[in-house]
């Protein structure tokens, strides 16, 4: 028996390394192969692949055309490796602002098919993982698609001194921003930074001035901002019709306009978030399925 086991070693030890040059080899962690889309692992240090990104199609981003054209187009050219600006999309909340920058990297991605460009990486960067981003940008460097950093209700409170890391990686630093690495973030504030923590600067600093340009400036360094403002009646029940008609959601139009104005008084706004939130308690009624 020991000879013959003796005897098969030599063609399981083929057989084993055939099976290992068959096997894909393990991700790295900065891999970007496998998704469009990924989450920083700050703890881990790796890259979360997300299979499907939940957007919604940019036509149905109603009274916010002005911001999608320009950032469309700032995003197209960043996938085609020419000169584009980090954004900051700043405004009320439940207008859109992330769903604007998720909408624009879909759609770049379905015109990558065409013409021959890679397909752009999007991946998000927690807040409270700020700190990390050199070390995400050394995963990042030299990949060979163009990769969009995306950071979603950015902003920073008192005694918080992160936003150093941000400044020198928009725009300082010895090595600055990869070619392939642009950076989005949504905030409800122009500024990034609390009032408080702005007074607090003014009030302790030797030259006031100089304290709150310090962190003014970080909104600065992102050179394309785009507003996004409170939505009138109108622009509400055009979002909610445009949900409807994707959807296939039947309605007529003065009880659909009833129910919604309710609906908004209940919510005490009229925004894109209440809009959809209407438009799934008025498909769960139906019994019509829907998803981003």
């Amino acid at each position: 028996m020991t000879d013959d086991l003796t005897a098969l070693e030599p063609l399981l030890r083929r057989l084993t390394e055939a099976v290992e040059r068959l096997a894909p080899p393990p991700a790295a962690p900065g891999s970007m192969a496998h998704a469009d889309a990924f989450v920083w692992q700050a703890g881990e240090g790796r890259l979360q692949p997300v299979p499907r990104v939940n957007h919604v199609p940019l036509d149905l981003l109603c009274g916010l055309d002005r911001q999608v054209e320009t950032l469309m187009n700032n995003t197209r050219r960043f996938a085609r490796s020419l000169p584009a600006n980090n954004a900051l999309l700043w405004g009320v909340r439940g207008m859109g602002k992330s769903s604007m920058v998720k909408a624009c990297h879909a759609a770049v991605n379905e015109e990558a098919g065409g013409n021959g460009h890679p397909r752009l990486a999007l991946v998000e960067v927690h807040r409270e993982d700020i700190p990390t981003l050199p070390r995400l940008l050394t995963l990042l460097r030299g990949q060979p698609r163009p990769v969009l950093l995306f950071c979603d209700d950015l902003s920073f409170e008192s005694e918080d001194a992160s936003y150093k890391s941000l400044k020198a990686i928009l725009e300082g630093g010895i090595e600055g921003r990869p070619a392939n690495v642009l950076f989005y973030a949504t905030s409800n504030r122009r500024h990034l930074l609390s009032r408080e923590m702005i007074e607090n600067e003014r009030s302790t600093a030797i030259h006031a001035s100089e304290a709150v340009e310090e962190k003014v400036s970080l909104s600065d360094r992102f050179g394309l901002w785009l507003g996004v403002h409170n939505c009138d009646q109108a622009t509400y029940f055009a979002m909610i019709e445009g949900y409807c008609r994707h959807y296939g959601i039947p309605f007529e139009r003065e009880e659909l306009e009833r129910e919604a104005r309710a609906w908004a008084v209940t919510r005490g706004s009229c925004s894109g978030r209440v809009a959809w939130q209407f438009i799934q308690e008025m498909a769960g009624r139906l019994g019509i399925p829907i998803a981003l």
